[in-house]
């Protein structure tokens, strides 16, 4: 069963999957740490370069599944325009005042 966005335990992970599935790449940018970083398959990623390819220029959305840690761990059904669906874990970490300072994805 899908979790609806605005049920997400944790509001800098909302407001993430709000702006991935929005499009909303000034959203998105917003919310992360100026030295934000990623990794995707455990391998670390240029960001800038990999949101471009795998959420903006692939129109990415995701359908949430499960979270667990307090919010900063998802299940999600991931999907774009390059990869098509997959199931895929995310990991966030999230600053005191609310940024997102890292986040880590792959399939789960």
């Amino acid at each position: 069963m899908t979790i609806q966005p605005a049920r997400l335990s944790d509001p800098a992970v909302r407001a993430f999957v709000t702006a991935v599935n929005a499009h909303d790449r000034d959203a998105f940018m917003d919310l992360l740490t100026p030295d934000a970083t990623m990794s995707d398959d455990g391998a670390d990623r240029d960001l800038a370069e990999w949101i471009d390819n795998e959420i903006f220029s692939s129109h990415g959305h995701m359908d949430v599944d499960a979270e667990s840690d307090g919010g900063h761990a998802l299940i999600a059904q991931y999907r774009n325009d390059t990869w098509g669906e997959m199931r895929t874990a995310w990991r966030f970490t999230v600053t005191p005042d609310g940024h997102i300072a890292r986040f880590e994805t792959g399939q789960a």
